[in-house]
């Protein structure tokens, strides 16, 4: 049975697919800390190991046709001096009837600007891939200028981003894709009185956190992720977050005017990291759903051996 979203057109409507309607567009994560590499490619290569991490989202929980989004990343130092990280960013994200994937290359070049301070330098090169199937709707109008499908329509896509750590301290500005590329117009769609269009919009990403010890085995990370869309209002996530003997990972998020979050977090292995997060609208939206879910995974393989001794708490 072929799934129709009655309130999927308000949903895209609200993600930026009508002309005269700026909003964000990128997929958000509660548990940003832990996915940087995805909106910042200078990340790649920072924890001085192999990495693979994988997160999955579902949005709006009970809503037809609600945000789900997945992600996959991996990323290494090579050269000799591993003053360079290299690795690939893939996200998937699918609303209501429309379906978009990116897949992209992130390259780091870091330099010590201290005995304990880095600051690297990344780019970000790929592609993305729109697809819209507009006989999921329901459409009320047959000459609607949403009867005609989008398929596998390709974008390039070329970011860049600067992050400055320790092994206490990061801060990272970044713009995933500088490209305005539109996806479709009116000319492409049929004769309408509206400009309706699906453009990306640039997005600038600042992220910042800190660790204190609190003890020997407790530590305490504020941060901040803050998103920048034309014409959108600004989006501020603030975070707080305890490591408990190096093992547990308890905290709570604040998405300005938007929903309140809870996190937890566990290192299973030496490599294995596994990460959960639960949002509770605080918006109109909460009597719709029944909330957002995140599970997070992350896997290190170790090419220094004190880089176990001193796990990195982002």
């Amino acid at each position: 049975m072929v799934k129709q979203y009655s309130l999927v057109l308000i949903l895209i409507l609200v993600f930026g697919f009508q002309a005269d309607l700026k909003a964000q567009q990128d997929a958000q994560y509660t548990q940003y800390m832990y996915n940087t590499q995805i909106v910042n490619p200078a990340y790649a290569g920072s924890r001085g190991s192999l990495d693979f991490s994988a997160l999955y989202r579902t949005q709006w929980v009970g809503l037809d046709g609600a945000p789900e989004t997945g992600t996959f990343t991996f990323n290494s130092p090579i050269g000799v001096a591993e003053n360079m990280g290299i690795g690939m960013s893939i996200v998937m994200d699918r609303l209501g009837p429309a379906k978009e994937s990116n897949i992209t290359v992130d390259y780091s070049y870091t330099i010590n600007t201290s005995e304990d301070y880095k600051l690297a330098f990344g780019l970000k090169a790929g592609i993305d891939l729109l697809d819209v199937d507009f006989t999921l709707l329901n459409i009320f109008d047959e000459g609607d200028v949403f009867e005609n499908n989008i398929d596998n329509r390709l974008q390039p896509q070329i970011g860049a981003g600067i992050y400055y750590y320790s092994n206490k301290f990061y801060a990272g500005l970044s713009v995933p894709n500088f490209l305005n590329t539109k996806h479709f117009d009116e000319s492409e769609i049929g004769p309408t009185s509206a400009q309706t269009i699906a453009a990306e919009r640039l997005h600038y990403f600042f992220i910042t956190g800190y660790v204190f010890d609190l003890n020997e085995n407790l530590k305490f990370k504020p941060a901040v992720l803050t998103k920048l869309v034309s014409g959108s209002p600004l989006q501020v996530d603030l975070s707080a977050n305890l490591l408990i003997n190096e093992k547990f990972t308890l905290g709570a998020a604040y998405r300005w005017s938007a929903a309140l979050s809870g996190m937890v977090g566990f290192q299973a292995t030496e490599g294995l990291f596994l990460g959960f997060a639960y949002d509770g609208e605080t918006t109109d939206l909460s009597g719709f759903n029944d909330g957002s879910y995140e599970f997070f995974v992350r896997f290190e393989i170790f090419n220094k051996p004190e880089r176990i001794l001193t796990p990195r708490f982002f």
